[in-house]
């Protein structure tokens, strides 16, 4: 069983900056590619970004390219988010999320374990 807690979130003006992380604990060899998901207020929770175990490859929602990027440290078993150039509509709750694929899937169910949330708000 994996756990994944995650730290980062908070509130912020248009035009700043966050950066999320997201520790993993038990299982940690089952783990391939790690993702972040968010849920806005009234919306389903929709795919945000996506790292592959290398590091090497990644994937990210229209909205947010060239905004965040998403990386890991296998060492420490951690992903993180670095959110600049943040937007009002960038605020929801962001989860973090890990599977066993290979593959730098979008859709929830090819992803195995979620995290709590955390919440991000962005004034403006």
């Amino acid at each position: 069983q994996v756990q994944l807690v995650e730290s980062g979130g908070g509130l912020v003006q248009a035009g700043g900056s966050l950066r999320l992380s997201c520790a993993a604990s038990g299982g940690t060899f089952s783990i391939h590619i790690m993702g972040w998901f968010r849920q806005a207020p009234g919306k389903e929770r929709e795919f945000v970004a996506a790292v592959s175990w290398s590091g090497g490859n990644t994937r990210y929602t229209d909205s947010v390219k060239g905004r965040f990027t998403i990386s890991r440290d296998n060492a420490k078993n951690t992903v993180y988010l670095q959110m600049n150039n943040l937007k009002p509509e960038d605020t929801a709750v962001y989860y973090c999320a890990v599977g066993a694929t290979y593959l730098l899937r979008t859709r929830q169910d090819n992803y195995d374990y979620w995290g709590q949330g955390t919440q991000v708000t962005v004034s403006s």
